[in-house]
C-alpha cells in the first residue's frame, strides 16, 4: 500500500511517500481500516521535526511525550474510513461500517483518562491507505451527513478545542477571546463556543474576518492592531472570561492583563512559540487561572462523534490533496493562509 512515513526526525526530505509498504493485519481486539480521508495538523510537522523539547531541554530533538518517536513510523492522526477487516475477538459487523477513528491512547479504562499516546506518534497512523486500530477506537458514523474529508477533520482540532473548553470551564453567557481563529483547532473553537452560547471574539487578520463571522465569531480583532488590547476590551464590553490559546509567543504576555478577574486562560499550542515573558503580578492579584491542555478524553471524544452522527458541526475545509502531495499540503497549512483544515 502507499504510506507517508516518517524515516527519521528532521526536515519535509524525512517524510517519504512509499509505494510498496504492507498492509498491516488486525490482531486480537483489533480492526482494519481503509483510510478515504486523513487530516493534517500541526502535530504532524513538529512530530517529524522533533520540535517538542524534553522537561531537561527545551531545544531537545522530541516527540510530544519528551522523547525521541520510534522511526520508521506513519504518521496521520486524523482518520475517516470504512473497516475492511476485524481482527479475533471482534464482531464481523463492523466490517463495511463508515468509520471516526479515536487517535488516542489512554491512561486507563475511566471516561476521562488523559492521552499516553497517539496514533501518528507513537503507533502508526492514517497518512497510508489501511491502518489497524484498537476495536475500542473507532465510533459508528454512518448515518453522518458529514462528508469523509469533513470527518477527518474532527478528531485533533475539534478533540483539542472539546478538551480546552471543557477544562477551561467554559459556560453558557460567558465570553471567550479564541487565538489562531482561522486555523483548525481556533476554527473548532468558534463553532463549539458559539454552539454552547457563548460570546466568541476571534483573533485573526482582517481578511478573514467575515468567514469567521460566518462561522459563529460575534466579533473579530484584527491580531496585527497597534491598539490590540483596547479593541479586545471594546469587543467583550462585559469582560473576557476566558482564552483559549494555541499560539503562544509574544502575545501570551497580554492575557493575564485583559482577562477578568478570576478569568481563565487555557493553552494548548504554542505555534508562535513556546518561550513566554509574563508578569505575574495581574496574574496572582485577580486570582486569574493559566490551565494547560492536551488533547481530549474518551467523554469528549463520544460527544463529538455524536455530533458528527447528527451533522452538529460543519468543519470548513482548506484544501484537498492527494497522499503523493503531504509536503505541499504541509507547506500550505503551515503558511498560515487558510481558513480551516
Amino acid at each position: 500500500m502507499r504510506a507517508a512515513v516518517m524515516e527519521r526526525h528532521g526536515g519535509p526530505e524525512a517524510l517519504v511517500v512509499h509505494d510498496d509498504v504492507d498492509v498491516p493485519s488486525p490482531g486480537d481486539g483489533q480492526l482494519l481500516v481503509g483510510v478515504q480521508a486523513a487530516g493534517v495538523n500541526n502535530t504532524d510537522i513538529w512530530t517529524r521535526e522533533g520540535a517538542y523539547g524534553s522537561p531537561a531541554d527545551p531545544n531537545a530533538v522530541a516527540g510530544w511525550l519528551g522523547a525521541p518517536i520510534a522511526t520508521p513510523r506513519i504518521q496521520g492522526a486524523d482518520i475517516a474510513g470504512f473497516v475492511q477487516q476485524v481482527g479475533p475477538g471482534v464482531d464481523e459487523r463492523w466490517v463495511g461500517r463508515r468509520v471516526l477513528v479515536d487517535p488516542a491512547f489512554y491512561s486507563d479504562e475511566s471516561p476521562d483518562a488523559d492521552v499516553v499516546a497517539l496514533l501518528g506518534s507513537e503507533r502508526d497512523g492514517g497518512f497510508a491507505e489501511a491502518v489497524v486500530v484498537d476495536a475500542e477506537q473507532v465510533h459508528d458514523v454512518s448515518d453522518s451527513p458529514l462528508s469523509d474529508a469533513e470527518l477527518a477533520c474532527l478528531p485533533i482540532a475539534y478533540g483539542t478545542a472539546a478538551g480546552m473548553l471543557r477544562r477551561g470551564r467554559a459556560a453558557h453567557g460567558e465570553c471567550v477571546v479564541v487565538t489562531g481563529a482561522s486555523g483548525g483547532v481556533g476554527v473548532a473553537l468558534v463553532q463549539l463556543a458559539a454552539a454552547s452560547g457563548m460570546r466568541v471574539v476571534a483573533l485573526s487578520t482582517r481578511d478573514k474576518a467575515e468567514h469567521l463571522v460566518g462561522l459563529g465569531a460575534d466579533s473579530v480583532v484584527d491580531r496585527h492592531s497597534a491598539t490590540l488590547t483596547d479593541d479586545l476590551v471594546a469587543a467583550a464590553p462585559t469582560g473576557i472570561d476566558l482564552v483559549t490559546d494555541v499560539v503562544g509567543g509574544d502575545l501570551f504576555s497580554i492575557w493575564p492583563g485583559v482577562t477578568s478577574r478570576r478569568g481563565r486562560i487555557v493553552v494548548a499550542g504554542a505555534i508562535a512559540g513556546p518561550v513566554v515573558t509574563l508578569d505575574l503580578r495581574p496574574l496572582y492579584l485577580q486570582q486569574r487561572q493559566i490551565i494547560g491542555s492536551t488533547m481530549h478524553t474518551r467523554r469528549d471524544f463520544a460527544a463529538l462523534a455524536e455530533r458528527a452522527r447528527r451533522g452538529e458541526v460543519s468543519p470548513p475545509i482548506a484544501a484537498r490533496f492527494g497522499l503523493e502531495q503531504i509536503h505541499v499540503a504541509q507547506q500550505a497549512m503551515r503558511s498560515g493562509t487558510s481558513i480551516g483544515k
